[in-house]
């Protein structure tokens, strides 16, 4: 865990193969269009560097053209899609990828993920995300909704350890166990839904500690997973929310309040039990 003040806007956690991940940035499941477009602007006019989508949300065209409008350069931008369960199969990843990048105008990303844990298909999708990665089209591959069941079986058949695996993780969702192995395989956590879609927003515990720091709801759940050292990519279209979502590094919660906010979890889920998946 970490408890200090260093982390800043542009602190960023070292994945598996020497890549930086920034540990905070925009998800935008279920934005599109002008929306998604003005959204990822604004986000990376305010500090933001990582964009999280995936060809599943039907938005990497308008996201692509956000990424080629702005003046923060390419290199700069750390971009993550992934490929969607349609898609498994050799084959058809490395087609459904090829489609991704032309939709993003890029000619590389610096993540792509399995999206959901496909049974009898995903470790033929992991050899398309290793060649790939060879051929530097992907700067780092990774996995999402994977539980400890899903990275073993995929461990056994791999030397390649995924860089990330991204799932649904907020206090009320506090999968201390996955983590824990994650962490053990040096598999960077990425956190999806970590505003809980606002539904714990008015959480009475959560709000008395942002009170206590002068913070809403939504900071203090997003500063307790950056001092887990899990990357955060909360969602939204809201230009407030945006700037808000950041404004988060100059405050610590301290040994008790994270305690606390441990101690809420409830297998509170958005989306669906990836441990349903054979």
């Amino acid at each position: 865990m970490v408890n200090d003040m260093d982390l800043n806007i542009n602190s960023t956690l070292k994945l598996n193969n020497g890549i930086d991940i920034p540990i905070i940035g925009l998800g935008t499941w279920a934005l599109t269009g002008k929306n998604v477009y003005n959204s990822v602007l604004y986000s990376l006019e305010v500090g933001y560097r990582l964009i999280d989508t995936a060809a599943m949300y039907g938005n990497e065209r308008k996201i692509g053209e956000a990424v080629k409008d702005t003046d923060v350069s390419r290199e700069d931008i750390f971009i993550t899609t992934k490929v969607w369960n349609s898609d498994h199969g050799f084959e058809k990843t490395l087609k459904a990828f090829e489609k991704s990048l032309k939709n993003l105008k890029v000619s590389y990303v610096d993540l792509y993920l399995i999206h959901w844990p496909v049974s009898g298909l995903r470790n033929e999708t992991w050899k398309a995300l290793e060649k790939i990665y060879k051929d530097g089209k992907a700067k780092s591959i990774g996995v999402s909704n994977f539980t400890i069941r899903h990275l073993n079986e995929l461990l056994e058949t791999t030397s390649t350890i995924p860089a990330v695996n991204q799932f649904e993780f907020s206090p009320f969702l506090y999968l201390k166990e996955l983590m824990d192995f994650c962490n053990s395989k040096k598999i960077v956590v990425e956190a999806y839904c970590p505003l809980t879609r606002g539904q714990k927003l008015d959480n009475p515990q959560l709000k008395a500690i942002g009170q206590k720091y002068g913070k809403n709801s939504a900071q203090v759940l997003l500063r307790w997973g950056i001092q887990h050292q899990v990357i955060q990519i909360p969602k939204s279209g809201n230009k407030d929310h945006i700037k808000e979502n950041i404004d988060i590094f100059d405050f610590n919660l301290d040994d008790e309040d994270m305690k606390q906010l441990d101690n809420l979890n409830e297998d509170f889920r958005n989306v669906d039990d990836p441990s349903m998946w054979k």
